[in-house]
């Protein structure tokens, strides 16, 4: 992968949904681990809804997390990659104010935006939809439902097709595994990006590309692992074993993901 060209990038966004192979979009939750993720190769990056929350110390899913997105989108924007961010049900109930919202995210330099649906009423998913579009022309709207995530799939079809025709640019269905499913899906889609999420016991990336998956996001994955992997290091400290197993970034490779700036006289 290189790095997003600077001229236009909502429609290279856009363009990575259309290739040959699915958009792997990891996620982020702070700014060493989105410019770490671009470092080593990805030109675009996604955030963590669960990630963002609970790093401030606040619920993920309870629209808790307003000023924390914009927060997170204000600091990840100014990075070289391509973001998306997770703005769970867009924080209000209002399609307008889900629209502002949405608008204010692109201007702090997010391309795209995950919308979740809650498996509330479609007709208000769908009237964020529209409102999000009109306010934030050129945004990515992925469009999620959680027919999967909170329920046993029942209306994923008639959700994803009417989010499609409201305007979302691609749908997420988290919790879809089974590839019958996933391919049923695509098909029915006929050329929207569909989105999946990533499980360690589901479909591997190359099989998703085979069944015509457009994107795999890796949602909280990266965060959980990262929280585990300081878990197993320090209990192996406390333990008497070697804390030295995984990859473990220097303190110098830390510091140059930071932009150099002065701090109280201090280059840094």
């Amino acid at each position: 992968m290189t790095d997003a060209p600077a001229a236009r990038p909502a429609e290279t966004f856009a363009a990575l949904h259309r290739q040959d192979h699915p958009l792997l979009l990891p996620n982020a939750w702070d700014h060493a681990s989105a410019a770490l993720l671009h470092a080593h190769g990805f030109s675009a990056v996604g955030t963590t809804s669960l990630g963002v929350a609970a790093a401030a110390g606040l619920p993920d899913g309870a629209r808790a997390t307003r000023e924390e997105t914009l927060r997170i989108t204000g600091a990840l924007g100014t990075l070289p990659c391509l973001l998306s961010v997770d703005a769970e049900d867009g924080f209000s109930d209002d399609p307008g104010e889900v629209a502002a919202f949405a608008a204010e995210l692109r201007a702090r330099g997010a391309v795209g935006v995950n919308l979740e649906d809650g498996l509330g009423p479609a007709d208000l998913h769908l009237a964020k939809i529209r409102a999000v579009r009109a306010a934030a022309p050129g945004l990515f709207v992925n469009a999620r439902t959680d027919t999967y995530w909170l329920g046993d799939g029942e209306g994923t079809v008639e959700r994803v097709l009417a989010y499609r025709d409201a305007g979302a640019d691609g749908v997420f269905v988290p919790g879809l595994a089974d590839p019958d499913a996933i391919a049923g899906l695509v098909r029915a889609l006929d050329g929207c990006p569909l989105n999946v999420l990533y499980t360690p016991d589901g479909p591997s990336l190359s099989h998703l590309a085979d069944l015509g998956v457009r994107r795999v996001s890796l949602g909280s994955l990266p965060y959980r692992r990262a929280l585990g992997a300081a878990l197993d290091a320090v209990l192996a400290v406390r333990e008497g074993r070697s804390a030295g197993e995984g990859t473990v970034p220097s303190y110098r490779e830390v510091q140059d993901l930071v932009p150099h700036r002065e701090v109280q006289g201090v280059v840094r």
